[in-house]
């Protein structure tokens, strides 16, 4: 297996402005370019190509890391001092919290400067290393975490997740941030066909949620955004399960998007799996602490989906 090369990158700004209408949130933070966990649906593959990088298993073996964002952070949030931004999102592009940060301490960095500047964070990720900031979230009032887990199938998960932290590690994860009081979303994303969107995966899945005093989750279905995130995917859908590979084709042969024909039904299912454990239709609300919390799947590393994900809440 190719070595790792970690690569640090001058940057102007780590403060994005974010105009796209489609995105709930108008300002993001990526500390990294390109991200260790691998996942073979991640939407942000592509943007390897921007760097001159290919969107293969170079997307996880060549990582860019910005040097210094801390300090940059800071100098943009001084400019910016009578226009601050009441919530940053963290994570939008590749996982702030792979396995770099625990070495590079970047995204700790940029949370330190949010907390001085008294900005919120919501923050996407894969990782529990998320839990050694809990520290700097709990006075950090209108944060909140959203923990991505697209199946507790460990081989399904190892397949198309080759480095992430386990399902399980983030449903204990999960639990300690509801623990300590931080408002915490799973993304259930993305829900891949025939395979993680069986009637027993999701049941265990949302049954491990509630568990674990998950109050909000997001089922988000499997988006194929460009043709490098395509061409990836396929690459290992062939080779681990080649006997889907034509059944996908179909779903995704004119389109980034699975049919409605396809959705529908398991959208519906999955509500009502959810109803049945005490869950309930939510509009992500709309509070400061809960802004962050209704940032869509799409918008988070490697959470491909559909245009109009459900969000539903436990009482």
């Amino acid at each position: 297996m190719r070595q790792i090369t970690y690569e640090p990158m001058n940057a102007k700004s780590v403060l994005n402005a974010v105009k796209a209408p489609s995105m709930p949130f108008d300002w993001s933070i990526n500390p990294y370019r390109g991200c260790q966990h691998g996942c073979s649906f991640c939407y942000a593959r592509s943007t390897h190509v921007y760097l001159g990088e290919a969107a293969d298993d170079n997307f996880q073996r060549h990582i860019f890391w910005k040097e210094d964002a801390p300090s940059i952070l800071r100098a943009q949030l001084k400019r910016m001092a009578r226009r601050l931004p009441r919530y940053v999102v963290i994570g939008t592009a590749t996982d702030p919290y792979q396995q770099l940060e625990a070495r590079t301490r970047l995204t700790r960095g940029c949370l330190e400067v949010l907390a001085e500047f008294g900005v919120a964070a919501s923050i996407t990720t894969r990782s529990p290393l998320v839990l050694r900031d809990l520290d700097l979230l709990s006075r950090m009032p209108g944060s909140s975490v959203n923990l991505s887990i697209h199946s507790l199938d460990a081989g399904i998960w190892r397949t198309f997740e080759p480095s992430s932290p386990s399902p399980r590690q983030r449903i204990d994860c999960a639990r300690r941030l509801r623990e300590a009081g931080i408002p915490t979303v799973v993304f259930m994303a993305p829900i891949l066909p025939y395979l993680t969107d069986t009637s027993e995966l999701t049941e265990e899945l949302i049954a491990a949620c509630v568990q674990a005093g998950v109050r909000e989750l997001m089922p988000s279905f499997l988006r194929l955004s460009t043709p490098e995130v395509k061409n990836w995917f396929f690459s290992v859908l062939r080779t681990a399960y080649p006997h889907l590979a034509d059944k996908y084709g179909r779903l995704y042969w004119h389109s980034s998007r699975l049919p409605d024909h396809y959705t529908r039904p398991v959208k519906a299912r999955i509500a009502e799996q959810m109803a049945r454990h005490g869950l309930a239709r939510s509009d992500g609300g709309n509070g400061a602490a809960r802004a962050p919390a209704a940032v869509r799947p799409d918008a988070a590393p490697g959470c491909a989906s559909a245009p109009e994900p459900v969000q539903l809440t436990l009482f």
